[in-house]
């Protein structure tokens, strides 16, 4: 008994560059959406609620934000095992690795919802949650927790599909949960004035119907691979290499939003305006995040088919292609947002009363110094993604948590005491985070050359 998935791509012939372009368009176009329908709930809230709400959501949202990438890194080692195994030609491997993935991530999801669900109230203190939002963002994050499963879900489903070789499935996926989650948001907020619960209810709703399509395209689509029952079977060895390549990921992913989570515990201790501010402004970074983000699944995807089939030089090139994609994109974005910030945060609240023209004025000073994270990160996650095809991720880990502890939390908060009336330094402080990652990878990079060349050589 088997049943079928989509027919995988090998993406380790032909020209590099048009295999970046073509894996990651596709990935673009799904993190845009999935970007966009996280974005709709801050907005279509902003329609609707007050500030208090807006601010409950904000921070709700990147609790689960936090989670979601986490979810993500550790999917990832799925997605370089598979991929590894699709460029070696292994079809019985790849078996293997998606069985046990399926198997691994359904027993995760049930124990996170359930450890979250207790955690719920802990959660909401720890993040020094504004009185006024207590509420609200305890309700929002409840409902959230108990549609973990189906996020889950997703993120699997689509770390499956990218280590064949296929980053348009997630695509159509994720654009149904996106046209979903906007209906159902102004059903939830607009209609039935829900507040931060419709909010939630609205992305949860979006996922499971996501999940839903998705397992029917798995059904109805052939393909030489095939899964077996057995396929689904706990094997300790496939576990351990999906682990092992994930959870440095996981842990790094998770750390680098702690980070971020302690920079709006800062903001938040500031006042409800400064919160809001920076709550709106991850929001649209994480808009922006969306070349950076690309590139980092592109490089780790293609990265591992190529080196799964001996073609290091090429894993190298899609690497050199991510990174100039990336850096390109971060310096446009950073130059526009210095003339455009105030604009783009006015979206997200009413600028004609007082205080919506206060998170205005905090929003586009924040925006002004964070956005140049963009340029930086987009480089240093081109190469997380090439540590991770490579089988180093703990390298990847390593940069991340080095820039945390030694720039990015201890330079917010030294911003945040020495600058009281701007938000403008504590943007800066992950942008050189950012920066001394970039400076680490090419180091690490550099050191790996090396090695390589001095064994290729003997």
């Amino acid at each position: 008994m088997y049943k079928n998935i989509r027919m995988e791509r090998n993406l380790t012939t032909g020209s590099v560059l048009g295999n970046v372009i073509y894996f990651s368009l596709p990935y673009l176009l799904s993190y845009f959406l999935q970007t966009l329908y996280g974005m709709a709930d801050l907005f279509i809230i902003g329609q609707f609620e007050g500030v208090a709400s807006t601010t409950a959501v904000s921070i709700g949202s990147q609790v689960m934000h936090m989670l979601t990438v986490m979810i993500v890194g550790l999917a990832m080692g799925s997605t370089v095992s598979i991929g590894q195994a699709i460029g070696g030609n292994d079809k019985r491997k790849a078996s293997l690795d998606i069985g046990n993935t399926v198997t691994l991530f359904m027993m995760l999801s049930v124990a996170l919802t359930i450890i979250l669900l207790i955690l719920a109230d802990s959660i909401v203190s720890v993040m020094s949650t504004p009185e006024e939002a207590v509420a609200g963002t305890l309700d929002y994050l409840t409902v959230c927790f108990i549609g973990i499963p189906f996020i889950t879900a997703y993120n699997i489903i689509s770390s499956i599909f990218r280590g064949m070789g296929d980053s348009r499935s997630p695509m159509y996926f994720i654009a149904v949960a996106c046209v979903s989650n906007i209906i159902l948001d102004y059903i939830f907020m607009g209609a039935l004035h829900m507040g931060p619960v419709g909010a939630a209810l609205g992305t949860t709703l979006s996922q499971a119907v996501s999940v839903v399509i998705a397992l029917i395209v798995i059904r109805r689509k052939n393909s030489g691979i095939k899964l077996e029952k057995s396929d689904f079977r706990p094997n300790g060895i496939v576990m351990k290499d999906i682990l092992g390549i994930g959870v440095p990921i996981a842990l790094q992913d998770g750390f680098i939003q702690v980070s971020f989570i302690l920079i709006t515990i800062i903001a938040n201790r500031r006042g409800l305006n400064d919160a809001a501010a920076v709550g709106i402004v991850e929001k649209i970074i994480s808009f922006l995040f969306l070349i950076p983000s690309s590139m980092l699944s592109t490089v780790s995807a293609l990265g591992a088919q190529n080196i799964g089939a001996h073609k290091n030089e090429r894993a190298r090139q899609t690497l050199y292609y991510a990174a100039l994609i990336a850096s390109l994109f971060g310096l446009a974005v950073s130059i526009i947002m210095q003339f455009a910030a105030d604009s783009v945060v006015s979206l997200f609240t009413d600028a004609s009363d007082p205080e919506g023209a206060m998170v205005i004025q905090l929003g586009g000073q924040y925006m002004r110094g964070y956005v140049w994270d963009t340029l930086f990160a987009g480089i240093h996650f081109s190469f997380s993604g090439y540590f991770c095809a490579i089988g180093k991720s703990l390298l990847s880990f390593l940069h991340n948590i080095i820039a945390i502890v030694l720039v990015r939390i201890p330079g917010a908060y030294m911003a945040s005491l020495m600058f009281p009336d701007t938000l403008f330094p504590m943007g800066l402080a992950t942008t050189a985070g950012s920066f001394l990652s970039v400076i680490i990878c090419v180091i690490a990079f550099m050191i790996l050359l090396r090695k390589e060349r001095k064994n290729t050589t003997y």
